[in-house]
């Protein structure tokens, strides 16, 4: 936790100037960082969450599992990912072995103690290169919290991922009343209730986060090709949001999402002409690994 304060410390100083252009700002639109402002900064670590609230961003995105003792971790992949991960020893993580490095079969001492950030990420040429590990979610929101409190930054809203599939149940990450009943402990426990929904692709998942609490709102993940009418028929309750793959959204969607009174978030959205396209579209948020490039993509376009 001390090193953890240090780097917050840090961030703070070297982020001033941004902080002061931002003081008292209104955040309307919901534009959401993508794993933190992963296009700049290590994926789904503390110092990327706070790099994303330099910038207009009303949400932090994020995914969770499980560790062995039953700590909600933030992480994209429920093991140690061979692009970009390193073990303790320094060693790379090759792709044979990724998959027996799991994150439910270790503590949360043994998962800090691998590095997911020296390597940088080939995806992300801009990227930070800098030593990081996987967060539990409550040491994530506890120095996200303290920044904003110390920089006078609105708290921002947090979109939390339930990454799960039925082939994981139980072996990957935990059956879905288990893993939905963790998260909803620790999100109240942390006191962001109320700033906060749910998400995820797995059906299962969302079922259950709606069985367990139907009050907290939910977004619906859509990466397929079915219709707007057939994903929702695969429900039983309708979300709060709509969250498919950007290249998916058209006028029609927007007019069917709205017609149900729900709102249309489409992820991840990283080039500014296709922002300004959805902005156009009427979309009520826009996920990206990219928080900097907001400020252009809001900017009324010349010529």
């Amino acid at each position: 936790m001390r090193s953890i304060l240090i780097l917050t410390l840090i961030l703070l100083f070297s982020c001033q100037n941004n902080s002061e252009n931002m003081d008292k700002m209104q955040i309307t639109f919901d534009w959401q960082g993508h794993r933190g402002a992963r296009g700049m900064v290590p994926e789904n670590s503390i110092p990327s969450f706070l790099k994303a609230l330099e910038y207009p961003v009303k949400t932090l995105e994020l995914d969770v599992v499980v560790s062995k003792d039953n700590k909600v971790i933030i992480s994209h992949e429920p093991w140690f990912s061979h692009h970009i991960c390193s073990k303790p020893d320094t060693s790379q993580v090759n792709a044979d072995e990724e998959k027996d490095l799991l994150i439910m079969d270790m503590t949360y001492a043994e998962i800090k103690a691998f590095d997911c950030g020296s390597r940088g990420n080939d995806k992300f040429p801009e990227q930070q290169k800098m030593k990081v590990y996987k967060p539990s979610l409550k040491e994530m929101i506890s120095s996200v919290e303290f920044y904003c409190s110390n920089n006078d930054r609105p708290k921002p809203y947090y979109n939390i991922e339930i990454k799960s599939n039925p082939e994981f149940y139980d072996t990957l990450v935990p059956s879905p009343e288990n893993f939905v009943k963790l998260v909803l402990k620790e999100i109240k426990e942390t006191g962001i209730y109320g700033r906060c929904n749910l998400q995820s692709f797995d059906i299962n998942v969302l079922n259950e986060i709606h069985r367990q609490n139907p009050e907290i709102p939910v977004a619906y993940l859509i990466e397929s090709m079915k219709s707007f009418e057939e994903n929702l028929a695969l429900l039983n309750f309708q979300p709060e949001i709509y969250s498919p793959y950007h290249m998916f959204v058209n006028k029609e969607l927007v007019e069917k999402v709205h017609a149900k009174n729900m709102k249309l978030i489409p992820w991840t959205v990283n080039e500014v002409d296709r922002m300004r396209e959805l902005l156009k579209l009427g979309v009520d948020g826009i996920i990206t690994d990219y928080p900097n490039r907001i400020a252009e993509a809001n900017a009324k376009k010349e010529g």
